[in-house]
């Protein structure tokens, strides 16, 4: 099959679609909606988000040094898709789609409640790349929905229903087709 040549883009596809809750000074709450996040270190653990400049959340994170990544599941599709549609400069996402804050651990950006799993974070480092500056926070916390638990504690990604950014739409994600190194136990 013939392959098209295509010149750079983001074409790497699927992207988690995640719900990154911070805060300002004051514990003014913000949820930003992201696609551009990845582990990007193990030890010790490390996520990675992207985050245009202009945007409201890019300043409350520099500010506070901290944030939250928020998985949700698509039972919260619309409420991803809607807080990355409008500024927090003008509107409370909570209020205005029904999420809940919830204290958090070890930061203090709140979790959101209704997602089944949260990150706690403390910014580590930030790098300008262009149009967006690369967040590294160091994972301090993480909480997960017992409900989305399997029997020996692990998250079950059928409960969870986590969902995937695709160049412009959002996917649920399939049925498991392998697991790590089942390639070599032939």
């Amino acid at each position: 099959m013939a392959k098209e040549l295509r010149g750079p883009s983001e074409a790497l596809f699927p992207v988690p679609a995640v719900m990154v809750s911070c805060a300002d000074r004051n514990g003014k709450a913000n949820i930003i909606t992201l696609a551009w996040v990845g582990i990007v270190c193990s030890d010790p653990p490390t996520i990675g988000i992207a985050i245009r400049p202009g945007r409201y959340s890019h300043g409350l994170i520099k500010e506070t040094q901290e944030f939250v990544v928020n998985i949700p599941s698509t039972e919260q599709l619309a409420e991803t898709d809607g807080c990355g549609l409008v500024s927090g400069r003008d509107t409370d996402k909570f209020k205005e789609f029904g999420l809940t804050k919830t204290t958090s651990s070890k930061v203090k950006a709140p979790l959101i409640k209704e997602c089944p799993v949260n990150i706690e974070c403390k910014l580590k480092q930030v790098i300008s790349l262009g149009v967006h500056d690369l967040f590294l926070g160091e994972v301090v916390a993480v909480h997960v929905d017992e409900e989305v638990l399997d029997g020996k504690g692990n998250i079950d990604f059928g409960r969870a229903r986590p969902f995937v950014f695709n160049q412009g739409e959002y996917w649920s994600l399939g049925k498991k087709v392998g697991s790590f190194g089942f390639s070599k136990k032939k």
